[in-house]
Parts: structure tokens; sequence; C-alpha cells
């Protein structure tokens, strides 16, 4: 196991070694702070058009981020290294950089950051706590043909536009779309899931017995609106729990219903198969590199460019244990908007998917960038 920068140091050692290094590493300032204007993106409940105008971005001390040098920045630099491999034109200069190292432990790689990279806020208005949220990647079992329970079919995004447009019920009176068929779930949560992750794992099984693991990754919607199924019975007052497993309790309890209950959404996400090469590895995010559990986040990328890390500072889900990390912006997602807004990518498997659920905690962010160069998205 790689030692965290507190755990080869203690506590003490660490006190000290970061305290003198804090200072030396933080370039003072003369007179007014620089800024940049941040173009907003469109009005939300995180930041407001008034909000948005008067965006800044404001270089601050290492100090000033709660928990740094108590992270194992050893274990999120795979996670860098593979940003780099994409980097914006800001980033060409620290990724090589970068790419010639190979920390010893947390905190030589502390310090390599500390050296290169500078912290900045995004400062939004009243700079209100912001929102934390969790997805995962589904780990499913399906069928390449339909038999049995695997009746709830996957498709391929069609080549006709109109078509591609058809809402959920009105899928089975169209036999275009029975020849998109790629496989079969045998829950419907699982499909609605794989919905709303927009990617999963399948383990597909053919009529012979064989079984492989392959990916299907998003490859667009049918451009209907998005209406929670879970969200839509709670608020009828029909479920109580909306959470997966709640939902799935319900369908369970109400077989008769589930046809009923699906077409609540009419959205419907196409997908297409990938071989899954490293089953170490996540889905790739709109930064077209693998996500990494627990170090890749999605954010509103008006805000925060594609490839940036990030000191993130939450709390664990239904705790008040923190949750202070270095994340990178791999990803995005048409419900994350707004600079102190991000998704957290927890990995994939049954354990990822009820932590993702558990998450929606209050959030800070700041953006680390290369020393000498001011924020922009």
């Amino acid at each position: 196991m790689v030692e965290t920068v507190g755990a080869r140091w203690g506590r003490a050692g660490l006190a000290a070694i970061l305290g003198s290094l804090l200072v030396a590493c933080s370039t003072p300032v003369s007179g007014p702070l620089p800024v940049v204007t941040a173009p907003g993106p469109a009005p939300s409940p995180v930041l407001s058009a008034t909000e948005s105008a008067s965006a800044q971005w404001v270089p601050v001390d290492w100090r000033e981020l709660p928990g740094w040098g108590e992270d194992d920045a050893l274990a999120a630099w795979p996670a860098l290294l593979s940003s780099c491999q994409r980097p914006a034109p800001a980033w060409q200069e620290f990724c090589a950089r970068a790419a010639l190292q190979s920390p010893g432990d947390a905190l030589e790689a502390t310090l390599f950051l500390m050296k290169h990279l500078r912290p900045w806020r995004l400062q939004v208005g009243g700079d209100a706590p912001g929102l934390l949220t969790g997805y995962f990647e589904p780990q499913l079992v399906a069928s390449r043909v339909r038999q049995g329970a695997f009746q709830w079919p996957l498709h391929a995004l069609p080549a006709d536009a109109a078509l591609r447009r058809t809402p959920r019920g009105e899928f089975d009176s169209q036999p275009r779309l029975a020849a998109l068929e790629i496989a079969y779930l045998d829950d419907p949560v699982g499909l609605l899931m794989l919905q709303v992750q927009g990617s999963g794992r399948l383990l597909l099984r053919d009529g012979a017995g064989g079984e492989r693991a392959v990916r299907v990754a998003y490859a667009g919607h049918n451009e209907q609106p998005f209406v929670s199924v879970a969200r839509t019975l709670l608020e009828r007052g029909e479920l109580r729990d909306a959470s997966w497993a709640g939902l799935r309790d319900w369908l369970r309890r109400n077989p008769t219903r589930v046809k009923e209950v699906m077409v609540l959404n009419p959205r419907v996400v196409y997908f297409r198969e990938e071989a899954l090469v490293d089953a170490r590895l996540g889905p790739r995010g709109a930064q077209g590199q693998p996500l990494t559990p627990a170090r890749s986040v999605a954010v509103d990328r008006s805000v925060w460019p594609l490839g940036t890390p990030l000191w993130l500072d939450s709390t664990e889900p239904l705790s008040t244990r923190p949750l202070r990390r270095l994340v990178f912006a791999q990803d995005t997602g048409s419900a994350i908007t707004g600079a102190q807004r991000a998704d957290y990518f927890w990995g994939w498997g049954e354990d990822a998917a009820l932590q993702a659920g558990r998450t929606r905690q209050p959030l800070r962010l700041w953006a680390l960038w290369p020393q000498g160069l001011t924020p922009s998205p």
C-alpha cells in the first residue's frame, strides 16, 4: 500500500515540512490580485446570471486549501498522467515535466505539484456552498438474444434522425428500432441505471452458454425530455425510498405496472458497444480519457477546463468526515452546471452504486493552474 504524506512523515513532521514549504511555494502577489472574468454558464440554481457576470479568478495560498498535504498525491498520479495525454495548450509544458517524473512517495509528488502549480479560487457572488453528487458505471448481466427474463433492450443509435427522436412509449410500434437492439437486460432498473449513467459494463451471455465482458458507451439520445421515474413515484406518494434499491423493490412488488412506469421517462439513451480492454479502467469521459474512481469528476466545462486538476473539499456521503482530495475535471453532464458543482466518479459495481446514490454533499473547489498563467475556460 502506498503511504500518504501523513503516514510517511507523521503529523508533527508533516506540519513542520509543509509549514515551511507552503510559504516558500506560494508566490507573493503585489498590488491588486490579478483576476480574469470567467464567462458564465447559462443561469442555474448553482450560478445565477448575476453571479456569473461577477465571477472572478483569484490566486490563493496553498494554506487556504483545507487538508492540503493529507491526500495521497502519489495515488492521484496515474489520473494526472491520464489527463496529460490530452493536454490543453496551457498545460503542455507542465505535462511534459510530469511525464519525466517518477515520484518515490506522496511527499515528493505533493512537492512537485506545489513547485509547478498554483491554486486559484473562482470567486462567485457570496460564495455559497456548492453541491457534490456522485455517479458510477453500472455492471449488469445481459443476453445477446431475447429470452426468459432478458426482455429489456439496449439500442444502437439510429442513422435516421426522425426515427432517433421516437419517445420511449412508441418504441414497440417501430419495427426498424428492433433491428438496432444490441443486447437485452433482465432488470428494468438496470436499464434505467444505464440510461442515467450513460455507460456500463455488460457480462454478455450468448445462446450457447458462453459469456464475455463488454462496455456499452453513450452514443446519443432521442432528444426527448428526461423524467425521473423514482422522483415521479415519490411525488405521487407511491414510493418512499427513491434510491435504486428502493425503486427495484417497488417494481418487484408491482410487477404488473413495470411497463407503465418505464414509459414515465420518454428519453431513451442509445449506446455503442466497445471492447473492455482493461477492466481496471473506467469509461471514457468527455476529455476522451478513461475515468479513474475517486479521482475523476464531471464539471461544467464552461467554467473548469477539461483536464484541470482540482482540489475538492466536501464530506463523505451520509457523514461529516472530510472528503478532501486531488481530482481531475475529466467529464461533463447535462445536470452539472455552475462553478461549485461536480459529479464524483465512484467506479463500478454495487459498492460504487451505493456510494453514488448517497452522495449529495456541500462542495468547494479550487483549480490548480500552471505557475505564471491565469485560468481560462
